[in-house]
């Protein structure tokens, strides 16, 4: 929705919003455009004559504005529904989309775009480094965006890519996620056809082909196929992968033939097939993959993402957004790989619906079985899910115990800050996973770090060049 108001404005819309509990980095974004942005949610915060009313997904009956809006008969409309009437539509669209590493993806294959000179549009539910913001209006005719499964609005429950017109629908992962809305795999996979349904027969579909429910309804794509994969059959494969001081490296392999060795400048087997995919896609819009050698190794990733957000004392902390077991694994997994000589320290905050449900429980157990140590937040906003379905924290300690990890439940963020700042050494890298603000726990563990060596905290953000 950020996104979306910041390209609005570039069209020379006036653009208002609102929300609940905002945080960095969007809502530093939209002050930066001077957005004015409203909270809480309340009738007086929508225009009366305003010429359209953009619903978020977030949003239900009930709600003050949603209320009033209804009552007025103001024009109203999804997020994704505009995004291609005034965006997508005459533009070549590529669409990112799958379980994990959507955004990490749209935001490399953009880069990329930008940098062969294509002048791409982009909208991404985060914050690449390179590019600062969350959206560009480019002049060129392609337009990145990233493809959501979630639903599109309380009036229209369709997942949201199905607007996005694509052209080459990327979709790297099929995994069982957002149990607010599907109850089951094959939900998700139903709603994952859909978007296959809607690739022209001239298109593309970029598969991971490492993910065994997505395979399973590979065939009912009408376009082109491509697969990509670590050392597996497929059409673009990575082989040799592996950390290096300059970043990862692999062997590109394209349709058997060896390309060469590649740098990708973030780290992770799981952004060595994100970047497999971005280069799929950015070789249908006619940028070779070897071109994009210096690009690949020049990507900054994005915020939120494996995002070093600062050392002090020696502790080095990280932000990310893992909040599927499969994401929080291949996070951990990464930061293993570089391994400082100090422990690794998994703080997790169960935000989304489905982290917030006993369905992953054991998956999330086995997940943070390759951190050092575990601690685990009170679940936010525990209410909304019906307490048979609620995750227990402590049962969860449990069950990482039951790995043979340590583990505790430490609810508030000041007793988390109080605990890691007492107890944190030399050479521990700190990883706190979670999808929301977690009470601002990033830049408050930074300071207390600071404040036990008589230092001063350094900045939230580094700044972008």
């Amino acid at each position: 929705m950020a996104s979306l108001a910041g390209l609005l404005r570039e069209q020379g819309h006036e653009v208002t919003g609102s929300d609940q509990d905002v945080y960095p980095p969007m809502s530093t974004q939209l002050e930066t455009l001077g957005i004015p942005l409203l909270s809480p949610y309340a009738e007086a915060n929508v225009p009366p004559d305003a010429d359209l009313v953009v619903v978020g997904n977030a949003l239900s009956r009930g709600n003050p504005e949603v209320e009033v809006v209804l009552d007025r008969k103001q024009p109203m409309t999804s997020m994704p529904a505009l995004l291609a009437q005034e965006f997508l539509r005459g533009r070549t669209s590529l669409v990112v989309a799958g379980t994990h590493g959507k955004t990490t993806t749209t935001s490399l294959l953009a880069f990329l775009l930008a940098r062969a000179g294509l002048d791409p549009s982009f909208l991404v539910g985060g914050i690449p480094v390179d590019f600062g913001r969350s959206y560009r209006l480019g002049r060129g005719r392609h337009f990145v965006v990233e493809g959501d499964e979630y639903d599109c609005a309380f009036f229209d429950k369709r997942p949201k890519f199905v607007h996005y017109l694509p052209d080459v629908a990327v979709v790297g992962n099929v995994e069982y996620d957002h149990a607010d809305i599907y109850p089951d795999l094959a939900a998700v996979q139903t709603a994952f056809v859909r978007l296959l349904n809607v690739v022209p027969r001239r298109g593309l579909v970029v598969a991971g082909i490492e993910s065994p429910a997505l395979r399973e309804i590979l065939s009912m794509a009408r376009s082109r196929v491509e697969t990509f994969g670590i050392g597996v059959e497929a059409d673009w494969r990575a082989d040799d992968v592996r950390p290096d001081r300059d970043g990862w490296r692999f062997r590109l392999r394209r349709g058997g033939r060896d390309l060469g060795e590649f740098v990708l400048g973030i780290p992770g087997e799981h952004n060595v097939r994100n970047a497999l995919a971005a280069l799929a896609a950015a070789a249908e819009a006619g940028v070779s993959p070897e071109s994009c050698w210096e690009a690949l190794a020049a990507f900054r990733g994005v915020r939120r993402r494996l995002e070093l957000r600062g050392r002090e004392g020696g502790v080095a902390v990280y932000d990310d957004f893992a909040h599927h077991p499969t994401a929080v694994r291949e996070t951990l997994r990464a930061l293993r790989a570089l391994d400082a000589g100090g422990r690794l320290i998994a703080v997790f905050e169960p935000r989304s619906y489905t982290s917030r449900t006993r369905v992953f429980q054991e998956d999330f157990a086995r997940a943070f079985a390759l951190a050092d140590e575990v601690i685990v937040a009170a679940a936010y906003l525990p209410g909304r899910v019906p307490d048979g379905l609620r995750i227990s924290e402590a049962d969860l300690v449990g069950a990482v115990e039951r790995e043979g990890k340590p583990a505790r439940f430490v609810p508030s963020v000041d007793g988390i800050v109080a605990a890691l700042a007492a107890e944190a050494g030399e050479g521990d890298r700190i990883v706190i996973l979670s999808n929301g603000g977690f009470g601002g726990l990033h830049d408050r563990l930074l300071a207390a770090l600071a404040a036990r060596e008589g230092l001063p905290a350094g900045p939230a953000f580094p700044p972008v060049v």
